[in-house]
């Protein structure tokens, strides 16, 4: 049986911000990328710092070396004006022993810092951590999408109840007592259904449990980063996460809420765009359902018409219709009137529609039929 691992000597080990891989359907970017610019950056200017201590260090050694070379070549001399030289290069080599030993000081200071700063990503891939035997995972060949779409797909259906309940949860002990007693849920694939499980609420308007699912989705994301930079098995190191989300400092605590409040924006934004999705789709289906005889819109045909025909649509008035025709050129009339009929939006009597050459006859027909009928009623 393995040995229980010790996940005390991680205490300072940052996570893990780039190299975020996710599944090829979840638009969600990487929640980590600022922060390893940023640490990248900071690690640059230390390693500068320590290689300008290390070039002066080396530079005074090799001018005390030379002082001290001029020393012992002029106390052989015995003349008084060696003598004088002996005095200054005494007081130059006094002077660089000094020098050489405020720079190894800073050495030392910068080397102790060094060791002093948390592991990440960036160094624990170096050389000396190549041969780990912990939990190492093997190297596989690259899934292909539709295989990746399949894994997700079989995960979710066997899992998708334990991983809803999982989002629910809110206090630390309560997630890490779940995961412990679920363990296959620390994985990519649940990562992915929490994130598809936030926007779907967005969308839903149901804001307070968004929030509370999102929560869940970055305890995910911390814990799968800090398996990237341990190069670990995910369930081998989310006791780590949350020993030192539970007793770390307020400045861990701010980064945490930090990509947590980023993270909702982006489900606020996504939410977004798939409700102007919907709503696009939601249009044109009901435009096609408006669609008349003649394949025009009705909307869009009153809108083309002018103000004093609308009006007559408005009012419904079929004798200020037949004025308003009458006062218009026939040929616009007859052009109007033809749209209002292919759109659905003016429907003449059969009897009137016999034959091409005689439909703008049978339309006006139509309008004083109806003007006859509504003065019967």
């Amino acid at each position: 049986i393995m040995s229980r691992i010790d996940y005390s000597v991680w205490d300072h080990i940052e996570v893990s911000d780039d190299e975020d891989e996710t599944h090829p359907n979840i638009d969600t970017p990487s929640l980590f990328r600022w922060r390893h610019q940023a640490r990248v950056e900071r690690m640059e200017d230390f390693k500068k710092k320590g290689e300008d201590i290390n070039k002066g260090l080396q530079e005074c050694k090799r001018k005390l070396a030379e002082a001290q070379k001029k020393v012992r070549e002029l106390s052989i001399s015995a003349a008084g004006d060696a003598k004088t030289e002996l005095t200054k290069a005494q007081a130059e080599e006094k002077k660089l022993k000094k020098e050489e030993r405020e720079l190894v000081k800073k050495m030392d200071e910068h080397n102790h810092e060094e060791k002093k700063m948390p592991w990440n990503v960036d160094t624990l891939s170096k050389e000396g951590f190549s041969k780990s035997i912990v939990n190492v995972k093997a190297d596989s060949a690259e899934d292909t999408e539709e295989e990746k779409e399949k894994k997700h797909k079989t995960f979710v259906e066997k899992y998708e109840k334990q991983i809803k309940h999982f989002g629910m949860l809110r206090r630390w002990n309560d997630s890490q007592k779940y995961l412990s007693d679920n363990p296959d849920l620390v994985c990519e694939e649940t990562a992915n259904y929490l994130v598809i499980m936030c926007i779907d609420l967005e969308v839903e308007e149901k804001r307070a449990l968004m929030e509370q699912v999102a929560h869940q989705t970055i305890v995910m994301q911390f814990i799968l980063e800090l398996a990237k930079s341990l190069k670990v098995d995910p369930r081998g190191c989310f006791r780590q996460f949350f020993e030192k989300i539970k007793t770390s400092d307020q400045q861990y605590q701010d980064a945490f809420n930090d990509e947590l409040e980023s993270f909702k924006g982006r489900v606020r934004d996504r939410a977004k765009i798939r409700i102007e999705k919907a709503m696009k789709e939601y249009e044109e289906e009901e435009r096609q359902k408006r669609l008349g005889p003649g394949g025009l819109d009705p909307v869009e045909v009153y809108e083309s018409l002018p103000p004093e025909m609308q009006k007559c649509f408005d009012d419904k008035d079929i004798q200020m219709l037949q004025d308003v025709i009458a006062k218009m050129d026939p040929t616009e009339a007859k052009a109007h009137m033809k749209r209002c009929i292919e759109s659905g939006l003016w429907v003449p009597n059969s009897k009137t529609d016999e034959s091409d050459e005689k439909e703008d006859e049978g339309t006006y027909a139509e309008v004083k039929e109806e003007q006859e009928e509504a003065k019967k009623e």
